[in-house]
């Protein structure tokens, strides 16, 4: 009964485990491409130019795939730019296994940690322009989110940096280079592109305070 029990348990615990990482994947997916979305309506010169990469990669006849995303150089930018500055999780809560010294600063061990992801995105020592949305910045930059720069980690870093970012960025890339492919975007009630409203709404992830509405005219490649 002991043993039958405890596999019980394990496995709900799998389970759960298993619908936590759906769960939390799906939302930072839908919350990084809506932000990246309302990103580009926001700054028109940056909507264009990803479109034209898009359009000029991909066939609009056939399924995509990752072949094609990794010629997408400049959306990869626009990615990455986006979790700059909207980051899935703002802070990051770790805890010391030892006692450590940083910037002067004295951390026991065992001391829980609280790492603002947000405020590193946008601190002005790492980031020129801090507060612009400018994917160029990547270009000619090393700088990655895999956990080995510190002044970029959207997902975390070391050992228990997030075990999603591989799908999870696969996922964003692909739906919107088919929102881009597909169909031209507009803010609707001709509201202009600095008319946009960015608030924030913190919860399990930083989402829009407001939901974005936008009008999509379907792009036809070949008119008559």
């Amino acid at each position: 009964m002991s043993i039958h029990s405890t596999d019980t348990r394990t496995k709900s615990t799998r389970q759960q485990q298993y619908q936590d990482f759906v769960s939390a994947g799906s939302e930072t997916t839908a919350t990084t491409i809506e932000w990246a979305m309302s990103e580009m309506l926001r700054n028109p010169r940056v909507m264009e130019k990803a479109q034209a990469e898009v359009r000029r990669v991909l066939d609009v006849g056939r399924n995509i795939d990752e072949t094609d995303i990794q010629k997408l150089d400049y959306l990869k930018s626009v990615v990455k730019e986006t979790l700059r500055l909207h980051p899935p999780v703002a802070l990051n809560l770790r805890k010391s296994r030892e006692k450590c010294e940083i910037s002067g600063y004295e951390i026991p061990s065992n001391m829980k940690v609280i790492i603002n992801v947000w405020a590193i995105g946008r601190d002005p020592e790492y980031w020129i322009d801090a507060e612009c949305f400018r994917p160029e910045r990547f270009h000619s930059s090393s700088v990655d989110f895999k956990g080995a720069n510190f002044e970029f980690i959207p997902f975390g870093g070391g050992r228990r940096i997030c075990p999603g970012i591989l799908p999870g960025l696969a996922s964003v890339e692909l739906a919107l280079s088919q929102l881009l492919l597909h169909f031209d975007w507009k803010l609707p009630n001709e509201i202009k592109p600095e008319e946009l409203e960015m608030s924030e709404s913190m919860g399990l992830t930083i989402k829009r305070k407001n939901n974005l509405y936008l009008i999509a005219t379907p792009w036809n490649p070949f008119p008559n």
